[in-house]
């Protein structure tokens, strides 16, 4: 039996983002995270909006901690995780709404495209895209504790690092998408709202 793997930002960021999530997600059916992790996110949301389908997806390595959280659940409205890698296969079908939580800084800038031109293109019309974590804007950081951060995700890995706010917006709209939403949140991060 594998302990369920636990991400303290997960607990400190959730209630923040479920106030932003609160305004958009009435009346939709089907959400895709891109990008799962321990799975704490999927459970949490899923249990606040029991109306939304959660189609929880990562990479195959972390699936044994994402489906350790969605048994112990015990909720009907969390989806087993997909294999996804973003410069891989994605699902066929489209969903109302797309999800992703610090996921972009840890991205290589080819697999952040990869997202915008993949994940464009399993969006309904109209549907919206949250996207949340550290962003720089004009490329200045906008806190020492995120630029501390940046120099960490890089020693750690070169091709990480926090993208610019601005590039991000040219990728969305290469892909069909607006960013009609950009809220800040605790700890120096945004939820970035994105619509088809």
């Amino acid at each position: 039996m594998i302990s369920k793997p636990y991400a303290e930002s997960c607990d400190q960021n959730r209630e923040s983002i479920l106030q932003v999530l609160q305004q958009f997600v009435d009346n939709q059916k089907t959400l895709l995270e891109i990008g799962s992790g321990t799975g704490q996110h999927a459970v949490y949301f899923a249990e606040c909006f029991p109306e939304l389908d959660w189609q929880t997806s990562d990479l195959v390595e972390n699936h044994a901690g994402i489906l350790a959280w969605i048994k112990d659940s015990g909720l009907d409205n969390v989806r087993l995780p997909l294999d996804l890698n973003v410069n891989g296969a994605w699902p066929d079908e489209t969903y109302d709404l797309l999800y992703t939580a610090n996921t972009i800084h840890i991205m290589s800038e080819k697999n952040v495209e990869a997202v915008f031109e993949q994940g464009s293109d399993c969006m309904n019309e109209a549907s919206l895209f949250f996207m949340y974590g550290p962003f720089n804007y004009n490329g200045q950081y906008t806190s020492e504790s995120n630029a501390r951060f940046d120099l960490w995700l890089k020693q750690r890995d070169t091709l990480s690092g926090i993208k610019n706010f601005e590039w991000l917006q040219s990728l969305g709209a290469k892909s069909g998408l607006n960013c009609i939403h950009d809220f800040e949140m605790p700890a120096n991060n945004r939820v970035l709202v994105w619509q088809k």
